[in-house]
């Protein structure tokens, strides 16, 4: 008589029945899913720094002639009272106006024990910087005072530092002078948890600078950041451009698109590595059960059935592996600090990247095992057998 399927429970015990061939394609299917979800971590966490930066009612007003690099902008620093003067449908509260004059500036930087300088962004500021960027937040000390900085709490990644070096108190020293660190910063991973910030006079100060980088203005609706742009056009002697903050951020994703796409790559080629892992490790388990398979064959399971639950065992074994790396990542990648061009980031693991992992494991479990198994049930068993007849 022949049967049908054989029982869901062999294939679960026959994963106990070699403990340490289980446990190292558990292992090695665990490793793979991981690179991947490191791998789309990265992607999804520049993504979300870049999106959660721009906010659709501020506007960034820099010189003309310095392209998309607000490094490079040099205006005059009488902008932000004409600005505020000229300029209607500026957000404003108990007579004060959301304009906050900024000098921007990377430069290197020596944190408190560092043996060498690191490249970081240092931003100039004054109190009401926090009216316009709205998600930064003192999360420890105090707001700068007169040589001091404030610090985000990437800033660390961004030097290649220790987080214990830019603690409370501790000294940063950048051109030509030193600072003491007041308070610790978020911003709700926006791109200025990597940045440091410190009294705009000061840094013009150490600079020997009177001008500006740039001048950001949060409008009452994202409809009127149409009239700041208007200004800039009308007065064609300051030779000012105006660029909403999220457009800004919006141009710079597709400036980094490049990167994003090889990322994909990456993950495509992690997962290629990953099956044809699994296919060494599935041919080497299936050719040492070839009695089994034949006995199974021969008590009247037909190759299909067998087939099958050769399947579901590389299949429970990845979804294993996924299930191990998912709570690794959860664990320790998830908001991890990586130092990019831009600054830092943290990586970050959602809902995407794990279903995009349970995919991935899902398709090493099923792919990994049906060449092997096919080899056994149509090439060795019938030379077993003697016999290629079901």
């Amino acid at each position: 008589m022949t049967r049908r399927l054989l029982p869901w429970d062999y294939g679960v015990r026959n994963l106990f029945r070699r403990p340490s061939r289980s446990a190292l394609t558990l292992g090695g299917l665990s490793i793979v899913v991981l690179l991947v979800l490191v791998v789309v971590g990265f992607i999804r966490g520049l993504e979300a720094s870049l999106a959660s930066t721009g906010n659709p009612n501020t506007v960034l007003v820099y010189a003309l002639s310095s392209g998309a690099d607000i490094e490079n902008s040099s205006i005059p620093a009488r902008t932000p009272a004409l600005l505020a003067a000229s300029v209607a449908g500026v957000r404003e509260k108990h007579d004060v106006k959301y304009v906050s004059p900024e000098l921007y500036l990377g430069t290197r930087i020596k944190a408190d024990g560092s043996q060498k300088k690191g490249l970081g962004l240092v931003r100039g500021v004054t109190t009401s910087a926090p009216l316009v960027r709205q998600k930064v937040e003192i999360i420890e000390g105090t707001w700068p005072g007169p040589g001091e900085v404030l610090v985000g709490r990437l800033a660390f990644s961004k030097l290649g530092c220790s987080k214990e070096s830019l603690a409370l108190g501790k000294q940063v020293e950048f051109d030509g002078r030193s600072w003491t660190v007041s308070g610790i910063f978020s911003a709700q991973g926006a791109a200025y948890e990597s940045e440091l910030w410190c009294p705009l006079a000061d840094l013009q100060a150490a600079l020997k600078r009177q001008d500006l980088s740039l001048v950001a203005v949060t409008m009452e609706s994202a409809d009127r950041v149409a009239d700041v742009d208007m200004f800039c056009r009308e007065r064609i002697d300051l030779e000012l451009k105006a660029v909403s903050e999220a457009g800004y951020y919006a141009d710079l994703q597709k400036h980094y698109r490049p990167v994003r796409m090889l990322g994909w790559v990456v993950v495509c080629l992690v997962a290629g590595s990953g099956i044809f892992a699994g296919l060494n490790t599935m041919y080497g388990a299936v050719m040492g059960r070839i009695r089994e398979l034949a006995t199974l064959q021969a008590i009247g399971y037909r190759r299909r059935a067998i087939l099958l639950t050769l399947v579901q065992e590389a299949t429970l074994l990845a979804c294993g592996g996924a299930l191990l790396a998912c709570a690794f990542a959860l664990l320790f990648v998830n908001g991890m600090a990586v130092r990019f061009t831009m600054g830092a980031f943290m990586l970050r693991i959602d809902s995407v990247g794990i279903s995009i992992a349970c995919l991935t494991a899902v398709t090493l479990g099923v792919i990994g095992a049906i060449p092997p198994a096919i080899k056994a049930m149509w090439k060795q068993l019938r030379r077993f057998n003697g016999d290629g007849n079901e």
